[in-house]
C-alpha cells in the first residue's frame, strides 16, 4: 500500500533530484525519494546493528570474571614481565 505524502526541501535538493530524474537516472521523484529512504533505513539499521555489538563487548567486559587492576598494578605486572623476559 502506499500514501501520499506532502514535503518540503531546500531548493538545491529539488534541483539535483529534478537534475537526476531529467537524465534519466530515475523514472521520477518519487523513485528517488524511496531510495533515499532505503539507504536511510539500511544506514539505521546498521547503526543499530553497531550499537548493540558495542553494549555486548561492553556487557561482556563488566561480567569479566577477572580481577580488575589499576593502571599502576598493570604498569607493575608488565614490569616483572619484561624483567623475566629479557
Amino acid at each position: 500500500m502506499n500514501e501520499k505524502l506532502s514535503i518540503t526541501l531546500p531548493t538545491e535538493m529539488v534541483n539535483l533530484i529534478k537534475t537526476r530524474v531529467e537524465a534519466g537516472d530515475y523514472a521520477s521523484t518519487s523513485e528517488v525519494l524511496r531510495e533515499a529512504m532505503r539507504v536511510w533505513m539500511r544506514q539505521e539499521e546498521e547503526h543499530r546493528e553497531r550499537i548493540a555489538s558495542i553494549r555486548a563487548r561492553v556487557k561482556s567486559s563488566l561480567d569479566d570474571p577477572r580481577p580488575n587492576l589499576t593502571g599502576e598494578e598493570v604498569k607493575a605486572k608488565l614490569s616483572d614481565f619484561f624483567e623475566k623476559h629479557r
